[in-house]
């Protein structure tokens, strides 16, 4: 059977068609990702080789915000949160998506909603409602504080506190949407793969540990990379928190909040700059690390 110059045409237009269609989709988000990304990260690598006169300094910039005594101590509190962020978020949304997925399949509408609920709330108004939570004069569950011992906001807040503190924010605010997105996953499991489990006698825990979770490798690696990328610039909720603590809380215990500070407090905005090409490299290389072990890019 002959194809035709005019079919052959047919399907030429066809292709050109949706060849510009995909150009002007992804060439919307090459311009954004240019205007808002690339640039400005391009200026403030510029801005961390030269001080405020233009001037190159080459590394003075990084020597002199690294030698400041806040440094340690904040990247040392976003290390311990990004350790038990990152735990929690895999382990807890792996299972409560495994159990969406599987025994919770008649509730699955009403839980996923109420999974994603959290999440429409704004950074700025979660930390608020939980800073209400964590008083226990003024918290619904201010019985259980004051039975654990605590009968003040500021021994609510403690130092020692605020990692699990923010742990706890950041899981109850963004999580939702992560298991619903690990939910879609496990759908996406092929009905023959999950038949073939249960043929070879596996049962729940053995087919989501041997099955389930290393088909959404992939998933789970990039739910990483982005959550570390959020934890690592962690700012509204120690801001917040300090605030309301007045003080008890240092105005620099996260990076980011150390960069505010050189910036708006110091002026310093080329050590600003510095710092947060510092994170970024960081977390390029955090990123780097979790798509080459995760083989993110690989073809099946």
């Amino acid at each position: 059977m002959t194809i035709s110059h005019a079919q052959r045409g047919s399907r030429r237009s066809r292709t050109q068609r949706t060849s510009k269609a995909g150009y002007a989709f992804v060439g919307g988000y090459a311009v954004l990702l240019a205007a808002f990304g690339l640039v400005p990260v391009g200026y403030a690598l510029w801005m961390s080789v030269t001080n405020s006169a233009g001037q190159l300094v080459g590394l003075g910039n990084f020597t002199r915000v690294v030698d400041d005594y806040r440094f340690g101590p904040a990247f040392g509190h976003i290390v311990v949160f990004l350790a038990e962020w990152l735990v929690t978020l895999m382990v807890l949304v792996i299972a409560l998506a495994l159990m969406l997925h599987g025994r919770m399949r008649r509730a699955t509408r009403v839980i996923r909603f109420l999974y994603y609920l959290p999440g429409a709330f704004a950074g700025a108004s979660s930390v608020v409602l939980w800073l209400i939570l964590l008083d226990p004069v003024a918290s619904p569950v201010g019985k259980l504080l004051r039975a654990a011992g605590w009968s003040s906001f500021n021994q609510v807040i403690a130092p020692s506190h605020l990692p699990v503190i923010f742990v706890v924010i950041a899981f109850w605010t963004g999580a939702g949407g992560w298991i619903l997105i690990m939910y879609g996953a496990l759908n996406g499991i092929p009905d023959e793969v999950m038949e073939a489990a249960r043929l070879d006698g596996a049962n729940s825990f053995q087919t989501a540990w041997h099955v389930q979770i290393p088909m959404l490798r992939r998933w789970i690696a990039y739910m990483l990379i982005l959550a570390f990328a959020g934890g690592a610039q962690l700012f509204v909720e120690p801001q917040l928190v300090g605030i309301a603590s007045s003080g008890q809380v240092p105005d620099s215990w996260s990076p980011n909040q150390l960069s505010y500070q050189f910036a708006f407090a110091a002026g310093d905005f080329n050590g600003a700059a510095a710092l947060a090409v510092i994170l970024l490299v960081i977390s390029i290389a955090c990123a780097a690390l979790v798509v080459f072990r995760a083989r993110l890019f690989d073809k099946d």
